[in-house]
């Protein structure tokens, strides 16, 4: 079986911006409020024209340019999605569509703010076992559509977007560009982050959330580098679901990657649930923060209660 490897990614976010003296004006909060608390400055908001699958196709024709790559070269797309407004057809068939993809296999996971990295490792396995050579995987949430913008425990969160990258077979002899996912649930706190309800609202136990990422996060983070054969130490950047700045922070000094670049983009994007994970990455390899090769931990958690996380070379 050979291995896989990233070879590009994209990210897009719509072009409307919400501050926090914009939501002062909404509810009853401030911006020293939300920053003191969540980190969170700014975020992204679409418009009612603005489906997640427009946002899903910006991001991955951005990320298939990158790579070199035409919408036809793709045989199985992967979209990491819990705001979807249909069940048929689903997101990946829209984005494929969008795409002038000619019939990819197409599925969509729902793993919340976990979707990204799962989707990734579900990428990996196909191209492992020989079932795909190259994957279109993207992160795409709208949450401003499962918000409740009377309520400023949750509105001062959320933001939209999308990330996405290409997954290619590594060749022969090359090393794996993906290294093994670490992956699992904690069902008995699966109501501590929510999407339910007609219509759907995003509600969560903030602080039940809070103490068991910073607690029970390191560990897992730790075994996800042990697993890729590295230690903390040796990881070029630590890219963690942009859930809010109080979680992001600690976690990343606990899991001991010292010598890492963290991801921040919570504070300009807000918690983008399956997108923030490939939105951030992206903006980080944009940015020339990590170069090609450099080891990568992504971690992603929140729904269900869901972790997921991996090892990845920049491409």
């Amino acid at each position: 079986m050979s291995g896989s490897r990233i070879t590009a990614v994209g990210h897009y976010q719509p072009a409307r911006v919400l501050t926090n003296e914009d939501l002062a004006g909404m509810v009853d909060t401030s911006d020293a409020w939300i920053t003191s608390r969540v980190g969170i400055r700014t975020r992204h908001i679409a418009g009612p024209d603005e489906p997640v699958d427009e946002l899903a196709a910006h991001a991955a024709a951005k990320a298939l340019a990158a790579a070199g790559r035409t919408p036809d070269e793709i045989d199985l797309v992967l979209v990491a999605t819990s705001t979807a407004t249909d069940r048929s057809p689903n997101m990946a068939a829209r984005v494929a569509a969008r795409l002038g993809m000619p019939g990819p296999a197409v599925m969509d996971i729902n793993v919340v703010c976990a979707g990204f990295t799962h989707a990734l490792a579900t990428a990996d396995h196909a191209v492992r076992a020989g079932g795909a050579h190259r994957v279109l995987v993207v992160g795409a949430d709208k949450m401003s559509d499962v918000t409740d913008w009377t309520d400023r425990t949750t509105c001062v969160l959320v933001g939209d977007g999308a990330g996405a990258a290409v997954v290619e077979a590594a060749g022969p002899g090359a090393a794996d560009g993906i290294g093994p996912v670490l992956w699992g649930s904690v069902p008995e706190m699966g109501n501590a982050v929510r999407i339910e309800g007609t219509p759907p609202r995003f509600a969560q136990e903030g602080q039940s959330v809070y103490r068991w990422a910073t607690t029970r996060l390191p560990e897992f983070a730790r075994r996800a580098c042990e697993k890729a054969g590295l230690a903390p130490e040796d990881l070029a950047a630590v890219v963690l679901h942009q859930a809010n700045l109080r979680i992001v922070e600690p976690l990343a000094r606990r899991i001991g990657a010292v010598n890492a670049v963290v991801a921040r983009d919570v504070v300009d994007s807000g918690n983008t649930s399956a997108a923030s994970i490939p939105l951030a990455f992206s903006k980080l390899v944009e940015q020339g923060a990590v170069s090609s090769g450099d080891p990568v931990l992504l971690f992603g958690f929140g729904g269900n209660l869901s972790y997921a996380g991996q090892v990845v070379r920049c491409p």
